[in-house]
């Protein structure tokens, strides 16, 4: 699908299919933490492999977290129940971004590709997405000290400190190739890049101060691997243009922007998308109701793989997402 092949029907996969919805993994998170489980290829490799069995996805998503890489560099991140990620050393100047170390995924992080080894020496049977966070989101966590609703600290070292700013982006940048490098060379065949938060930005501010860390990022990876690149926003429809001009060959959608919309916007990448994830708690004939248009504008564009507009949330029951996956394959059968 993403390169042009033909397929038999819409491929499927949900953002945060592994996790929190499903019982299996309760139980686990009763005994572990998530960098726990994150920690122990087999156990990882099993909560990977869940979804795929449970729910017939088109596709693996590695389980880990995109504060993953950050631990080695030098970030004391902690994951609080609750709140999400928690950072005890924020970056405020250029000092603290010259005191980040550098990854060596191989020394630093063997757990994240030994379960990718795993999970391709198993057969998996459909590919497997690697994933990293983009170099806003992933500051913007560092300089707010955690989850934020305005970013107004990151924006206001943007707006401020130019020097810290771009010092940052490039940190992450040349941090998120290497990573994502090592996850391909262990088996990963495609990468999701997640820029959760850059909707925050207008068009003029995410040009000018991220978009050059982005192309050299999606550039970077593809210079070291030739694999497709899918890139994802919330609340960043207005970005769609900026994301279509990027060397990406998946833009992911979330709800705010139909495929029909982005159509009609010129964008030329495959889509991914986009079901609004608070519909997995309507009943089944207003799901359905939504799915059609989707599925249907979709089949339109011609290249498109059916997701949520955002991730599965704790309170999805895994029979909807396995309902979903059968209604998606059945109704576009080629």
């Amino acid at each position: 699908m993403i390169n042009g092949e033909a397929v038999n029907h819409t491929p499927v996969w949900f953002m945060r299919q592994a996790g929190r919805s499903q019982p299996e993994y309760r139980k686990l998170k009763e005994k572990y933490s998530l960098f726990e489980i994150t920690h122990q290829p087999e156990l990882c490799a099993y909560v990977t492999h869940l979804p795929v069995d449970n729910y017939n996805t088109d596709a693996a998503v590695l389980y880990k977290d995109i504060m993953t890489p950050l631990q080695p560099i030098g970030v004391d991140v902690e994951i609080k129940s609750g709140i999400g990620p928690v950072i005890h050393n924020p970056i405020k100047n250029i000092h603290d971004v010259k005191k980040l170390g550098k990854i060596d995924p191989k020394r630093d992080v063997p757990y994240v590709l030994d379960t990718i080894k795993i999970l391709t020496e198993e057969k998996l049977n459909v590919p497997l997405i690697g994933f990293t966070g983009a170099p806003f989101t992933l500051a913007s966590y560092m300089i707010e000290g955690g989850p934020s609703k305005n970013y107004n600290f990151t924006k206001a070292m943007m707006y401020s400190d130019e020097e810290t700013w771009f010092a940052l982006m490039d940190h992450l940048v040349d941090m998120s190739i290497t990573y994502t490098s090592a996850q391909v060379e262990a088996g990963a065949e495609i990468i999701q890049v997640f820029d959760s938060w850059a909707g925050a930005l207008n068009v003029k501010d995410y040009r000018y101060y991220i978009k050059p860390a982005m192309e050299k990022l999606i550039n970077g990876i593809k210079a070291k691997h030739d694999v497709p690149v899918i890139l994802f926003g919330v609340g960043a429809s207005h970005l769609a243009h900026e994301w279509n001009s990027l060397p990406i060959d998946v833009l992911g959608l979330d709800w705010r922007l139909s495929i029909k919309e982005a159509g009609d916007l010129h964008i030329t990448r495959t889509l991914q998308g986009n079901l609004d994830p608070s519909l997995l708690l309507a009943p089944w004939d207003v799901i359905e109701e939504r799915l059609k248009p989707i599925l249907d504008q979709g089949m339109e564009h011609g290249q498109h793989i059916f997701n949520l507009g955002h991730g599965v949330f704790p309170e999805v029951k895994p029979e909807t997402l396995k309902r979903i996956t059968t209604f998606v394959h059945d109704y576009t059968k080629r």
